[in-house]
């Protein structure tokens, strides 16, 4: 994905319940990895029961930014807030606790374990895993029920992403992270994941998206932010930058007129 080369935009970002009602909100938030400002002053909103996408070039600062917001990394100055309360500075694994569940970049199953034993890791959180959340899993994921004692490492690609949201899922969260769900993957595996994703956010499941398909992606989200070299250069509704001519020379390939 090339860079979009954007002068940023200086009116207000459209936000579907204002950062007073959000789910999550980044707040001017700077991140560095040693000397390398990764993030230079992200601020950004989520509002309970959307999806929104982020969108960029390779090192625009878009899984930072889901890092920051889960927890995995913590950002030199700004805040995270969720539900207006700030949780910058709680480790990732007690967020999971505050209703954040992060589907990572490559999928990262444990790939010695079952199915089924990767899932209960997913409900680590909870005293007793609720039967429901299983049954909740393998409807969304069918290929998941039948494949429940294999070992996950011989899992395909698509269904090795399949189980890594599956697995998020069994924590029940409200905000669900996702970075990059359809790399690698075949375009029929992709469809059935973007119509499982739509379903997610159906039950009730806030999700915030890093995609490199930017098409599948806005035709799946509410709104948009558009990240270059670690700050927002712009945030629209999702048809409003689907249909953008800059948006789809960059990531859609379309050579404007």
């Amino acid at each position: 994905m090339s860079g979009v080369g954007l002068e940023k935009d200086t009116g207000p970002a459209p936000e579907a319940a204002g950062a007073a009602g959000a789910l999550l909100e980044l707040r001017d938030l700077h991140v560095c990895y040693g000397a390398i400002e990764a993030l230079k002053g992200i601020s950004l909103t989520v509002a309970e029961g959307e999806v929104v996408a982020l969108l960029g070039a390779n090192g625009a600062g878009k899984s930072t930014t889901l890092k920051a917001a889960s927890g995995m990394l913590a950002p030199r100055t700004g805040e995270v807030l969720l539900r207006g309360e700030r949780v910058d500075g709680i480790k990732s694994h007690e967020l999971v606790h505050f209703g954040i569940g992060h589907v990572p970049e490559g999928r990262r199953v444990f790939a010695r374990m079952s199915v089924l034993e990767n899932l209960r890791m997913g409900a680590y959180r909870l005293r007793r895993p609720d039967p429901d959340d299983l049954d909740r899993v393998f409807s969304l994921f069918p290929v998941l029920a039948r494949r429940r004692k294999q070992v996950s490492g011989t899992l395909s690609g698509g269904e090795q992403q399949m189980l890594a949201i599956g697995r998020a899922l069994m924590g029940k969260p409200e905000l669900l992270l996702l970075d990059e769900p359809s790399m690698g993957l075949a375009p029929l595996i992709v469809r059935q994941i973007f119509e499982i994703l739509k379903e997610i956010n159906a039950q009730g499941t806030t999700l915030l998206l890093v995609e490199q398909n930017a098409s599948q992606a806005l035709r799946l989200a509410d709104r948009g932010y558009v990240l270059e070299t670690g700050t927002v250069v712009m945030a629209d509704a999702a048809p409003a930058l689907l249909s953008d001519p800059r948006i789809r020379a960059a990531y859609l390939g379309e050579v404007p007129e």
